[in-house]
């Protein structure tokens, strides 16, 4: 175990990487904060165009936040406005079928509900912030190995015997997060026997900024406007029917989506790798612990249905740096259990709710049943004719209801 010392040498040791750490400690260095980002991943590896082939449906209040940390104006170039959104109940070889909602971004006051964002861009910019911050030390091909917290700090070993003392640890490492497992935080979950496969297309009619939500019985299929004409596929299948389709040739795999995606967009071709995520559904049974808090995957995974997933790490992002900032300003200790227990009660049920909202929708979507798609359909027709409520089905899509952190208020 490493030993505590009065001695600091960064006031937060942030343990992943990918998305949501490198943000955490930007909006840090807003509050005068330092930083240590510890990635397991060699220097370079995240900023790679192959290595993570997901795009991002960025709700308005996570484009609020980005704006805030200084990092929109770089990436609005290479983002697509969501203009409206549809959801179908599918059938293989019916995908231009509209049977369900309508939500439309003309219907809200505040703007359009979202932006799309491709991976590499976003790890991009993140990247290129951290290393132009003199606040932040970014440590590449690092392990944690041990880590300890007390009254007066916390800190962590690395694997090349190196110690590290803070005052606050934040695990941002995923859905096996070795920071909630050495801290003693359990989890709960279940996997969903589904696979998604992603990859982008190109297609010969213009998308317009409409995505589209077609749910068919072995799992939804997400089609997410991207800038030009192309768009980014997110594709659910029974996971060993997915692997089946993985190893396909690009030609066979286009055969096996065609039918799913329908014609109303023209021909489609691929225009890029193909990927492959298993599903899940991970719950941290606690966000924080002694000089510790979790964000992101570390916190919370959940199922794609609703393209909440980054959503809801930034939003973890911004309340903890909220209750941070708050806390820096009232000159009370950032990391005290008080502080930590703010950014708790705050995150811990939008987050279970959402999660639980996912799995239900999954569960009853993901089937053919016809007694459960005539209800589930005649659910859809109603709210779609009610414009009260469908607005504020886009206002929380768009994430702009309840109480929002201070860097998501624009």
């Amino acid at each position: 175990m490493p030993r505590m010392s009065t001695h600091l040498d960064t006031d937060l040791i942030i343990v992943g990487g990918a998305l949501n750490g490198p943000t955490l400690a930007l909006a840090a260095a807003r509050s005068g904060l330092s930083s240590i980002v510890i990635d397991a991943l060699p220097a370079g590896a995240q900023t790679d165009d192959n290595f993570d082939g997901r795009s991002y449906a960025l709700a308005l209040s996570s484009q609020r936040m980005l704006a805030g940390l200084d990092l929109w104006d770089g990436l609005a170039p290479d983002s697509q406005v969501m203009k409206e959104i549809k959801v179908s109940d599918g059938r293989v070889g019916d995908a231009s079928a509209f049977l369900g909602l309508h939500f439309n971004s003309a219907e809200i006051e505040e703007g359009p509900m979202g932006y799309m964002l491709e991976d590499r861009y976003l790890r991009r910019a993140l990247a290129s912030a951290m290393a132009s911050n003199d606040r932040i030390t970014y440590r590449p091909d690092t392990r944690v190995t041990a880590q300890e917290t007390s009254a007066k700090g916390a800190s962590v070993t690395l694997d090349n015997g190196d110690v590290l003392h803070g005052r606050l640890l934040v695990g941002a490492d995923g859905r096996r997060s070795g920071m909630a497992q050495r801290a003693g935080i359990r989890r709960t979950g279940w996997g969903y026997g589904q696979t998604a496969l992603v990859c982008a297309i190109s297609h010969e009619k213009p998308h317009d900024g409409v995505a589209h939500q077609l749910f068919m019985p072995p799992g939804p299929l997400a089609i997410l406007p991207l800038p030009g004409n192309r768009s980014s596929i997110v594709w659910s299948e029974r996971d060993g029917r997915a692997q089946a389709i993985q190893a396909l040739s690009d030609s066979d795999y286009l055969d096996v989506l065609r039918p799913r995606f329908g014609d109303f967009l023209g021909d489609i071709t691929l225009a890029g790798k193909r990927f492959l995520y298993p599903l899940n559904l991970t719950l941290a049974n606690a966000y924080v612990a002694q000089r510790l808090a979790l964000i992101g995957d570390a916190a919370h995974g959940m199922h794609p249905i609703a393209g909440q997933g980054l959503n809801a790490g930034l939003r973890d992002v911004a309340a903890l740096a909220h209750v941070i900032d708050h806390a820096v300003k009232r000159g009370e200790d950032f990391a005290s259990t008080l502080v930590l227990e703010r950014y708790q009660s705050w995150r811990r049920f939008d987050t279970a709710s959402l999660a639980a909202s996912t799995d239900l929708f999954n569960r009853l979507f993901s089937n053919d049943n016809p007694i459960l798609r005539a209800g589930r359909d005649l659910g859809m027709a109603l709210i779609n004719r009610a414009p009260n409520l469908r607005r504020s089905f886009i206002r929380e899509a768009a994430g702009i209801t309840g109480d929002l952190p201070d860097l998501m208020r624009g």
